[in-house]
């Protein structure tokens, strides 16, 4: 049995939004405007074109390979078997902390709500939710994903026209004018630095744009629909990012954001619009759910792909009668554990910030991954004269372009106080890799998973 291959472009799409539009803008914003200051508008379109980069090379790869192991299965083909197994395997544990980092958020959110009830109650309904619903048929889930996010990209638009009216001041409040862009501090109130610094952050935001690549697998025209899903969404989302963030900082000023609740909320909360504060904090917890949705599923899907290539148990590489991998995902609901442990023991923001940071380096790793496997396949191809099927100009550019920036965003999270756990987890996540390697290669091992999912 395989994959289901039931998903459009717009699903694909809007599963790769669902997936990155989450807490790296809904609540990360706070920790990004923080370090820039109003220049944070900058930092967001360095994050957007880095992305960009990764996404052309991306393209390329997912249409001359359309598989569940994406990224994975690319770096195993053109790099080496290691290589294969450690950007699967990081990006499994990367999105399972990533999801665990949701669900903190989705608490910190409905503190709004309900400050007396536990952020543990919260984490422990919505994980099983969100395991329930990751067990459906793939055609299933991604409508639901479709419309989970649309919410997402409705509010945000209903926030750029709010935004524009606080600025404005047709809403009964003042116009701020330019005083929140250019007063305090000015625009970059901490000069180039702290406009890369922002980038660093903003960086965050943009994981998950990847999964286009992952959705490629159960996509029904690869050629055709993976192109066109990766155009829809790295434009929309730099465009949703850009205008929101640019609205946000010239609304309120850059020092009342921070991680206690969503900058979206505190900016609505200052407004004179009835309710608006509470509605916006129901659009961020349908984002994070959201987001904790996308991820899980990719969570499933690389373990799937890590099963099948004989390099994790083979009963996580198996299918339900829907076509889904249902172990898969039950063994990656172990982020949603975690959360439930970090919330109870150090409180929503210490817990968030310890996640975003971990998350950081997996997702830069698997990115550092994707950019040298784009350039060893464009050289296979020119050794062995393959055509690519929908090759992009300056594409070999890109790669070197987006790789030093890459190496760039991890070596500067050492100067960084609040996210120097990225560096410090360097060494133990590559050991746990190696460690995990050792492990799968043993003969023994490969010859009893091989067998295990041939009859499978």
């Amino acid at each position: 049995m395989e994959l289901a291959r039931q998903l459009t472009a717009g699903q694909q799409a809007m599963m790769a939004i669902g997936g990155a539009i989450g807490t790296g803008l809904f609540l990360g914003a706070g920790l990004t405007t923080s370090a820039a200051g109003p220049a944070v508008i900058v930092s967001y379109l360095a994050a957007a074109l880095i992305s960009a980069l990764l996404c052309a090379g991306l393209t390329e790869l997912a249409v001359a390979h359309p598989e569940a192991g994406a990224f994975g299965v690319y770096a195993d083909r053109y790099l080496s078997p290691f290589a294969g197994y450690s950007v699967r395997s990081s990006y499994w544990l990367m999105q399972v902390i990533a999801t665990g980092g949701h669900l903190i958020a989705i608490a910190t959110y409905l503190r709004f709500w309900f400050p007396a009830v536990p952020g543990v109650i919260w984490i422990l309904g919505f994980a099983a939710a969100l395991l329930w619903l990751n067990t459906r048929s793939v055609g299933a889930f991604g409508r639901f994903e479709y419309w989970f996010a649309m919410i997402k990209v409705v509010a945000i638009a209903v926030f750029v026209v709010l935004g524009i009216a606080l600025l404005a001041g047709w809403l009964g409040v003042p116009s701020p004018g330019l005083t929140n862009y250019l007063g305090d501090g000015g625009f970059a109130p901490n000069g180039w630095r702290g406009i890369w610094a922002g980038t660093v952050f903003a960086i965050y935001s943009f994981i998950g744009v990847e999964i286009v690549a992952v959705t490629a697998g159960e996509s029904r025209d690869p050629a055709r629909e993976v192109p066109r899903a990766m155009g829809r969404m790295i434009v929309g989302l730099s465009l949703l990012y850009l205008t929101t963030i640019g609205l946000v900082v010239g609304v309120a000023s850059w020092r009342t954001l921070g991680v206690g609740e969503s900058p979206f909320v505190t900016v609505l909360a200052a407004s004179a619009v009835p309710l608006a504060a509470g509605v916006m904090n129901f659009v961020v917890l349908t984002a994070a759910l959201s987001s904790a949705n996308a991820n899980l599923y990719l969570c499933s899907r690389m373990l799937y792909s890590l099963a099948k290539a004989g390099q994790a148990p083979a009963p996580l590489g198996r299918l339900n009668a829907r076509g889904v991998p249902v172990v898969a995902a039950a063994a990656s609901s172990a982020g949603l554990g975690l959360a439930v442990v970090l919330q109870a023991g150090w409180g929503n923001t210490v817990a968030y910030t310890w996640f975003f940071g971990v998350a950081l380096f997996g997702a830069m790793l698997v990115w550092l991954s994707i950019f040298v496997t784009h350039l060893r396949f464009r050289a296979a191809m020119r050794r062995s004269g393959g055509r690519i099927e929908r090759p992009i100009p300056g594409s070999v550019a890109m790669s070197w372009l987006g790789l030093a920036a890459v190496v760039a965003v991890v070596a500067s999270t050492a100067w960084i106080p609040s996210l120097r756990v990225t560096v410090i987890v360097a060494l133990p996540w590559l050991a746990v890799l190696w460690l995990g390697y050792r492990w799968s290669a043993r003969p023994s091992r490969m010859a009893v998973s091989s067998s295990s999912s041939t009859k499978a």
